[in-house]
């Protein structure tokens, strides 16, 4: 009987598996491997919402193999040194992942490439798994990846993907192995209220659903936060629990405007992907430096503070916060404005509010996380680097009634229309009724500090 080690990262689904796929294909029995990896938690990475996604994922992929005739071997510690001795217990000769993105993930793969080939083994490293186009695949002409995502859009859409495999239907794991026990959401703390379901069941039956109600719109409403009509599919994409493939290929074959903005924005997470591939040092470092000398953390303490809290008197800066810290998600417009506002407004350092993000997102990994930031910061690969969100335009522009307002801040509520936008502005007597605090900063004020400091007045 031959044994072929599959060892899941950001991958956590049976559908659509290409190493899954080609470990059966090649052999007899396969052990499904999660290693929970130390390092992971040593660097602060391991924050409350992602492990108890994490955990219903993991649940769900234990219940999908057992429902074939197998089950997830689940290892905690260090991942070369766990996958070794499951293949050494198991005589695998092979052991098949996912390509990961990160530097950090390609360390990873490295260091157990090379603890495999010591023992004789081989590490099969599968493309097209996290991503729909591999980060590298695509280049121009002058450079090892695109700064600017036009143009990388009209190549990576020319790319031919490939076919979408089905799940198994009969998984035979060895019985040798020990296995921890699979973790349960309630047994971490800490986690939002509102935190989405995880596991592949759940994100393909939001796919499912989203698809036949809501991606025809989605060229119209992706914008309307009060009518919340994106796909929130970002988390299954983060943990791997839907294939970017599959929603390119399904997409596609739905067509229309809807469909072709969508798959627009997948591109968009890809695009990220590619550009931290190569510029790894972009996760912590200025991807184009500004000369900027940010207000610390320190400086900026009690300011900082109140957009964490959603207490920094602007309504649409602090309904996106306090969506964040109940739901662990925030629609995109929301994170583009409220980094604005901490970075250009506040002028603080993008590192900050990254830091933040990463410690509440469900869907937060460091590509697009820390791209999305730099964009915003005008540190990233934003044409316009010196653009500024004003929070009540956006208000009006993104949420005209005021509904996303009210839903998030309900001290608000008494105040109609989009006046809400501007509360500052009620009569005295309407204003003095509502247990909401007065702007951190004239935007006038912020606009003209940072101004001065990138030296454009």
């Amino acid at each position: 009987m031959t044994v072929a080690v599959v060892l899941f990262t950001a991958d956590l689904r049976l559908h659509d598996h290409p190493p899954l796929h080609a470990a059966l294909a090649s052999a007899d029995e396969i052990v499904p491997l999660f290693v929970r990896d130390q390092a992971i938690g040593e660097a602060g990475f391991d924050a409350a919402n992602r492990r108890a996604f994490l955990a219903d994922c993991l649940r769900d992929l234990d219940a999908g193999l057992r429902d074939r005739g197998g089950r997830l071997v689940l290892r905690s510690g260090d991942v070369a040194e766990e996958v070794c001795a499951v293949a050494s217990e198991t005589g695998a000769d092979e052991v098949h992942m996912a390509a990961g993105v990160s530097a950090y993930a390609r360390h990873r793969e490295e260091r157990l490439r090379e603890a495999l080939e010591a023992d004789g083994r081989r590490l099969r490293v599968h493309d097209g798994v996290v991503t729909a186009v591999a980060p590298g695949t695509v280049t121009p002409t002058s450079s090892d990846h695109f700064a600017v995502f036009t143009p990388y859009f009209r190549r990576w859409a020319q790319e031919r993907l490939r076919e979408v495999f089905g799940a198994p239907r009969t998984v035979r794991v060895p019985k040798g192995p020990r296995s921890e026990e699979v973790p349960a959401r309630g047994d971490v703390s800490g986690v939002s209220e509102g935190l989405a379901e995880g596991g592949e069941e759940a994100g393909r039956k939001a796919f499912t659903a989203w698809r036949r109600h809501g991606l025809a719109a989605y060229e119209d409403n992706h914008d309307d936060l009060a009518a919340d009509g994106t796909s929130r599919l970002s988390p299954h994409l983060h943990f791997g629990t839907l294939s970017p493939v599959e929603l390119v290929h399904r997409c596609r074959d739905a067509g229309g405007a809807g469909a072709e903005a969508f798959v627009r924005q997948l591109c968009w997470r890809e695009f990220h992907y590619q550009v931290l591939a190569a510029r790894p040092a972009s996760s912590h470092e200025n991807y184009r430096d500004k000369h900027d000398r940010w207000r610390s953390e320190a400086d900026a303490a009690d300011e900082v503070e109140a957009w964490r809290q959603g207490r920094t008197g602007y309504p649409m800066v602090d309904a996106a916060m306090r969506q964040l810290r109940h739901e662990g998600w925030m629609h995109n417009r929301g994170r583009l404005l409220t980094a604005s506002f901490l970075t250009k407004t506040l002028y603080v350092d993008w590192r900050v509010g990254a830091r933040h993000f990463l410690d509440l997102l469900v869907d937060g990994d460091i590509p697009n996380n820390q791209m999305n930031w730099q964009w915003m910061a005008g540190t990233g690969t934003d044409s316009r680097p010196n653009r500024v969100l004003n929070p009540v335009v956006q208000g009006k522009r993104l949420d005209p009634d005021g509904e996303y307002v009210r839903r998030w801040v309900p001290e608000l509520s008494p105040v109609s229309g989009s006046a809400v936008h501007e509360p500052w502005k009620l009569p005295d007597e309407d204003r003095e009724r509502l247990d909401y605090p007065e702007p951190v900063v004239e935007l006038a004020e912020g606009l003209a500090r940072f101004r001065q400091a990138r030296g454009l007045e």
